[in-house]
């Protein structure tokens, strides 16, 4: 009995892990147009995707001007500034409707 409760609190455990996870990933791929110390640059259909990265980016090949990638990136705010200071919207008025005759 004590084993089954073990196991069931392990299985609770690495489940909440789970769901706690980062940020949701995003994905490009296309050939590599430019490349920075600090940014990938990858053709996708008619756009130019720029794409940030820093020394913790994981490469995995040989990474040069035209070869054809698959970047994994997040989406990560780094700065807000609310601008209406804290003052909600007010929905437009609606006009009477026109009288009958």
């Amino acid at each position: 009995m004590k084993t089954l409760l073990i196991v069931a609190g392990a299985i609770i455990l690495f489940s909440s892990l789970v769901f706690a996870a980062g940020p949701k990933t995003y994905q490009v791929t296309g050939p590599v147009l430019e490349m920075k110390d600090d940014s990938i640059t990858v053709q996708k259909g008619k756009e130019k995707w720029e794409i940030a990265r820093d020394a913790s980016t994981k490469v995995t090949g040989d990474l040069k001007i035209g070869s054809k990638v698959t970047i994994e990136y997040t989406m990560k705010a780094v700065t807000v500034e609310v601008k209406d200071a804290g003052k909600q919207a007010k929905p437009p008025k609606a006009e009477p409707a026109p009288a009958k005759k």
